[in-house]
């Protein structure tokens, strides 16, 4: 009987979450209606043309920004990440642990205007004035760059405690029987830990992507939010997010504005449904090629 209520309870649980993001698609898709019966969702999107006095509502740079801050910073952070879980779970000793896991508790959980504060008085002056100079004429540090690091760091916490969990799954046996034939540490953890946690590298990843695709503030504060495509790491950039964010509160007054910004979140949804759907069968691949 308990089995049968417990079943019943997880699989309304289960099409709850479904429906609650049906829900927020279709109401995102109704509050876009005035903007799609103007124009063509092809148009929107392959437009880059952002003036919206004149009727004029490109996504394409809006759309471009995100996707190329969101690689900056997973590009950065994964190395980072996955050489220090790593270390803390296969070489690390027990007051290491004790002393980073706390920390990395701390920085998940401090919110992002501080990431965002800390971006604007660290890293935008030290792009413009040390590192800028050495690549470009002029750069004011409010760029795609900056953006990319801030980003980074907001989620090498979390993608270090998901790595730190999958590898603590593998089992010793494996890796004892790695080292009882010669193997170092490196190699057992290169082709024993990675290749065995490697669906679990894969899904930690896609949801590290999916929280800076969407991250907000501390982006919006230090890329600069200057429409137009950035073509280069020292160009401003102005990410979907930032768009809603900068723009949503003072526009409600224009109904084709505010449906072009919920248009803007129903592109942010569906790019991060869609990738999330071909990263699990990209998973599903992994888990067959690489199974032990």
């Amino acid at each position: 009987m308990k089995d049968s209520v417990t079943k019943r309870v997880m699989q309304l649980l289960t099409f709850l979450s479904l429906f609650i993001a049906v829900v927020m698609a279709v109401g995102l898709h109704y509050k876009s209606e005035a903007i799609l019966e103007q124009n063509s969702v092809w148009d929107l999107l392959r437009s880059s043309e952002w003036s919206p006095l004149n009727g004029k509502y490109g996504f394409w740079s809006f759309i471009v920004s995100s996707v190329y801050v969101t690689i900056i910073a997973i590009i950065i952070a994964f190395p980072v990440s996955l050489l220090t879980a790593l270390f803390l779970t296969e070489n690390a000793r027990s007051w290491v642990k004790k002393a980073v896991f706390p920390v990395l508790d701390i920085l998940a959980g401090i919110p992002s205007v501080v990431y965002g504060l800390w971006g604007t008085l660290i890293i935008v002056p030290w792009i413009a004035d040390t590192l800028g100079p050495h690549f470009v004429d002029y750069t004011s540090g409010y760029t795609l760059l900056a953006g990319g690091i801030v980003l980074s760091v907001m989620i090498i916490p979390l993608m270090v405690s998901l790595f730190v969990e999958i590898f603590s799954t593998v089992s010793s046996d494996l890796k004892d029987a790695a080292k009882s034939l010669g193997a170092t540490r490196w190699q057992t953890s290169r082709s024993i830990v990675i290749r065995k946690a490697s669906p679990g590298i894969i899904a930690s990843v896609v949801l590290a992507v999916s929280k800076a695709f969407g991250e907000t503030l501390a982006v919006l504060m230090v890329c600069g939010n200057m429409v137009g495509i950035p073509h280069s790491l020292f160009d401003s950039a102005y990410p979907l997010p930032a768009l809603i964010a900068n723009n949503y509160g003072e526009m409600l007054s224009l109904p084709m504005y505010e449906s072009a910004l919920m248009f803007a979140a129903l592109v942010m949804f569906v790019i991060i449904l869609v990738f999330n759907a071909i990263s699990r069968i990209v998973l599903q691949n992994v888990e067959k090629r690489f199974k032990l």
